[in-house]
């Protein structure tokens, strides 16, 4: 699979700012250029043999992009385009000249084009039908416009279902407790330190002067040249002595991931000089980790209001919220936990976990480079940089840049983590512990989205996953063990030491001399288990005989089960087992579920051992099970 080549001449970004500032008209020569997330995008038509094709959808791509407000994703369709016009390229050669999308013989170009995305991609990759989707959305969007002619068959194509699927893919789980306390921990310290090197940088600044009248080797002097436009990082460059004759503590602060190399020198002392003034890339995202914890909310929304989005309240903080993805805009008042104040600031910085704190002191960390970018006013993550070419740059924060990134801030901070090292697991350990605090309240925990989303997204995590099962456990743990220790159940007599049940361990177990000589010689017996007083039944009328005997027995509490009720309990069994394939679950846990789990839970005592030989008798004849005729017939009601 062929790949467009990412780097950019100065005079090809020259050329594409200036088509951003004076945009190309439909149809017209030249650039189309976007402004994505962090960077330019641009396509040019003249790179292809199609460029009246590139032209065209490139010109539905920076009308898409004007209307929706995309930026994350504007770079999909951008690659959509490239891809797309370098496959008719390849597959028409010189007839590729003059081809458009209102022109016949695009729709087999499509379908194979659609078809072969799929290579070079891991199995399950989400990516080509992102990109098949976005080519087929701006080819839609043009035959939505009458004035804008698209062939038929092509138009059908694209309104139709995509030949290739979405993929699959893997839900994030959150970090472990013990990771996320690490992390928030490990970001209140980089905060810490942020703070204490600008203010350690601008205090050495002061302390200098113009290099002109100063030095261009001193380190106050270059601070205080940068942090008041006075120089520049190509002055710098132009003006500063050869790196022979650099001090050692210029050599060691020119030191870069491979070392030290002399002709990288200047461009690490200037990336050096400007951190000590202002926060850089990868710092920054100790301040979204703070935000992300303290809120609950996601990285997109606390990394995308403004100064303007901010209003700091008695106690706590409001901020307006955007959520690209679902559009939604909101305002939100995060309360402190009763900290104290004293003169407008909070007494003490770290580590807590106060929306209002984190918010003001990534105010006081960015206020000079927002002032040196005031057409970023949409967030406060800002940071100033030396870029290639000695070009100082004050801009919108860019979270995935190259050395930047979450995970290579996790690995400067010497935390590990298992797993994915995405943010958005940070977002799912927030989740996590909102839903513990409010005890599984679905309609709390997902305070910020529908619970729809929570389910599908959040409630999937490992640890709500183990929580649930001990709930569920443990619930069906108490209500087995209710089942079995219910005052209205039987009582089931294990054989004694010499294998035989005697009216010693009966006497021991409750019951009267009498009572347990009457059940050891079979007096009491009512088929499948020995009654204590059949006089006193809770199915009938004190005084009265029991009416539902066997029936009942096995919900009686004056039942008294014995190592000899083995067969006929088996039989009863088999009755009831019979019963279950005849009556909906329904009526029959209605009608039979406490003797099915009581008696379920006395067989399950016995051993195979026992079980066999009762079996053995039964199917001897020795063991019958005399029932009432009402036993085999049952209604519904």
């Amino acid at each position: 699979m062929q790949r467009r080549k990412s780097g950019r001449t100065r005079q090809e970004r020259e050329r594409f700012l200036a088509a951003l500032a004076n945009p190309v008209p439909p149809g017209g020569v030249g650039p189309r250029v976007v402004m994505g997330k962090d960077r330019l995008l641009a396509v040019d038509p003249v790179r292809y043999r199609c460029s009246q094709l590139a032209a065209q959808l490139a010109d539905e791509w920076v009308e898409y992009v004007a209307a929706t407000g995309v930026t994350a994703h504007a770079q999909v369709y951008d690659t959509a385009i490239d891809r797309f016009c370098r496959h008719v390229d390849e597959h028409l050669g010189a007839r590729a000249t003059g081809v458009s999308l209102a022109a016949s013989g695009l729709f087999d170009l499509l379908v194979g084009w659609e078809l072969a995305l799929s290579e070079g991609y891991a199995e399950g990759s989400m990516r080509p039908r992102m990109i098949s989707s976005a080519l087929r959305t701006l080819i839609v969007r043009r035959d939505d416009h009458a004035e804008r002619l698209v062939d038929a068959d092509l138009a059908r194509l694209a309104r139709g279902t995509a030949l290739i699927g979405w993929g699959e893919t893997t839900e994030r789980d959150e970090f472990k407790r013990k990771e996320k306390r690490a992390i928030v921990r490990a970001a209140w310290q980089s905060a810490h330190d942020t703070r204490r090197r600008l203010r350690e940088g601008w205090d050495l600044a002061e302390q200098g002067r113009h290099p002109m009248s100063g030095s261009w080797t001193r380190i106050p002097d270059l601070l205080w040249g940068l942090s008041r436009d006075e120089i520049t990082p190509d002055d710098i460059r132009v003006n500063m002595p050869p790196v022979r004759q650099w001090s050692p503590e210029l050599r060691d602060l020119a030191v870069g991931k491979a070392g030290f190399l002399p002709q990288f020198a200047r461009i690490q002392l200037c990336r050096w000089l400007f951190r000590q003034l202002y926060p850089f890339t990868r710092e920054l995202h100790a301040f979204r980790v703070l935000l992300m914890d303290a809120t609950g909310y996601a990285s997109e929304e606390v990394t995308g209001f403004g100064e303007s989005d901010v209003e700091f309240l008695p106690k706590g903080v409001r901020l307006t919220l955007l959520k690209n993805r679902a559009g939604l805009l909101r305002h939100r008042a995060f309360r402190d936990r009763g900290a104290a104040e004293s003169e407008g600031q909070l007494t003490v910085d770290w580590p807590r976990r106060e929306a209002s704190e984190v918010v003001r002191q990534l105010l006081a960390v960015t206020a000079r480079v927002r002032a040196k970018a005031p057409h970023v006013t949409d967030t406060l993550f800002v940071s100033g940089s030396v870029r290639n070419g000695f070009d100082p740059y004050f801009g919108a924060w860019a979270p995935d840049a190259r050395g930047g990134s979450f995970g290579e801030w996790l690995d400067v901070m010497g935390i590990e983590v298992e797993g994915d090292r995405h943010i958005g697991r940070m977002r799912k350990s927030v989740k996590v512990e909102k839903a513990i605090v409010t005890e599984g309240r679905v309609d709390a925990a997902a305070d910020d989205h529908t619970e729809e989303t929570f389910a599908n997204h959040y409630a999937q995590g490992t640890t709500l996953r183990i929580l649930s099962g001990r709930t569920i456990t443990t619930a069906q743990q108490h209500w087995f063990d209710k089942a079995l220790t219910r005052v209205d159940g039987p009582t089931a007599v294990t054989p004694g030491a010499a294998g035989e049940v005697d009216q010693g361990q009966l006497m021991k177990s409750g019951l009267s001399a009498e009572e347990a000589e009457a059940i050891l010689t079979g007096q009491l017996d009512m088929g499948v288990s020995h009654c204590k007083n059949p006089y006193e039944s809770p199915f009938s009328l004190p005084g009265e005989l029991c009416a539902v005997a066997p029936l009942r027995c096995l919900e009686c509490r004056n039942a008294w089960i014995l190592p000899s009720n083995l067969p006929q309990l088996l039989l009863f069994y088999d009755h009831l087992k019979h019963l279950r394939t005849r009556l909906t679950p329904q009526i029959f846990a209605r009608l039979w579920g406490q003797s099915w789990v009581n008696l379920k839970a006395i067989l399950d005592d016995r051993t195979p051992e026992e079980v066999t030989q009762a079996r053995k008798h039964i199917a001897a004849g020795d063991a019958v099970l005399d029932l009432p005729l009402s036993a085999n017939t049952e209604f519904d009601a």
